[in-house]
């Protein structure tokens, strides 16, 4: 599959249904209990499970591929793109910038790494603002508390 046929990083924010991510978990299990759990149903549940809306499901996809990149060398470009995907759906951009650059050093024209990177980007950017904003705030609050405590000195 060239990397031109991929979805770009935006359509890897539609979850699967509960029915699909079910299928993939019973798939799963089943092999699991037969102790011999195929590469592809390992990565196919751990895509299915970073795809998901539920942070528990993320973090549990996020191990599984983790899991997948040491043992399966030949997995590595996809395991790297969906790690740094479902490091990005949590909220770890540090994360998610790390492993979508290893995958962006392999492959520079890889357009769905190209496009989880301005994700990325964006999701670091507004973390930022809404620091500035919380930092704005409590400076903004530190000011209302210092006047009261001179106006309250001032006035005895």
């Amino acid at each position: 599959m060239s990397t031109t046929e991929l979805p770009y990083a935006a359509d890897a924010q539609v979850s699967l249904s509960y029915d699909e991510l079910e299928v993939l978990r019973i798939q799963y299990e089943k092999e699991l209990s037969q102790a011999h759990v195929t590469v592809q149903t390992k990565f196919n549940y751990a895509w299915g499970l970073v795809k998901s809306p539920m942070r528990e499901h993320q973090v549990e996809g996020v191990r599984l591929l983790q899991e997948l990149y040491r043992a399966e060398p030949t997995r590595r470009r996809e395991c790297l793109y969906y790690l740094a995907l479902g490091h990005y759906k949590m909220g770890n951009y540090e994360e998610a910038k790390r492993f979508n650059a290893l995958l962006l050093e392999k492959e520079s024209t890889n357009l769905q790494a190209q496009s989880l990177a301005q994700l990325i980007d964006k999701g670091i950017a507004r973390e930022g603002y809404i620091g500035m904003a919380l930092a704005g705030g409590a400076a903004a609050l530190g000011t209302i508390l210092l006047a009261t405590l001179v106006r309250r000195a001032t006035r005895k």
